[in-house]
């Protein structure tokens, strides 16, 4: 019984040191933006893609709420080293809202992928398109402009971008996890 439990206990140290690890990668790529208008290129999702492939949808989703918590709380972890509730609630706001949709749909389909690159990237792809979706109403209503203006601010600039960060994730996602069970991690690497 003691065995068990200390094994229970080794696995949950090391769930929770790859959530502060796919955390603290959120809180080093995210803030790094390039900005080209309203809503800067971020790298807040790719992030999110490795963290989803590296520590799975619960974990990954787990790791990006902590990087959100870090950021509503006034840590400069948000793009252009930008923080607080009021980041939240501005205009890109629905991005961060979105990337939770986003984390969930991509860690559903990695993990049904099987090692299949092309659901994975679809999974990523969807998941994107929703974030896509929650941030271009979020700002719609935040700036009272057009759908047409919405899109072409919020999501036409960013298309090439965000496919070029799902297919980097889909190739380094899965080298990242075989490295971690390589080094015997088996279990925190876990889909």
């Amino acid at each position: 019984m003691k065995d068990a439990t200390r094994t229970k206990s080794r696995l949950s140290a090391h769930q929770t040191a790859i959530t502060g690890l796919m955390a603290a990668l959120m809180c080093i790529l995210g803030p790094l933006s390039i900005p080209i208008g309203a809503v800067p290129i971020s790298f807040t999702n790719f992030a999110i893609y490795l963290a989803v492939y590296v520590a799975g949808t619960k974990l990954g989703l787990l790791s990006f709420c902590v990087y959100l918590l870090l950021g509503a709380a006034g840590l400069p972890v948000f793009s252009g080293f930008s923080g607080g509730l009021a980041k939240l609630a501005g205009p890109t706001g629905g991005y961060l809202v979105g990337f939770l949709a986003m984390a969930l749909i991509s860690g559903l389909f990695i993990a049904k992928s099987h090692g299949r690159p092309a659901l994975s990237v679809f999974g990523m792809a969807l998941g994107t398109i929703v974030a896509y979706l929650f941030g271009s109403v979020w700002f719609l209503l935040q700036a009272g402009c057009s759908l047409w203006h919405a899109l072409t601010v919020c999501v036409f600039p960013f298309l090439i971008g965000d496919a070029v960060k799902i297919l980097l994730a889909a190739k380094l996602g899965p080298m990242l996890r075989g490295a971690l069970k390589k080094a015997g991690l088996k279990e925190a690497a876990r889909q």
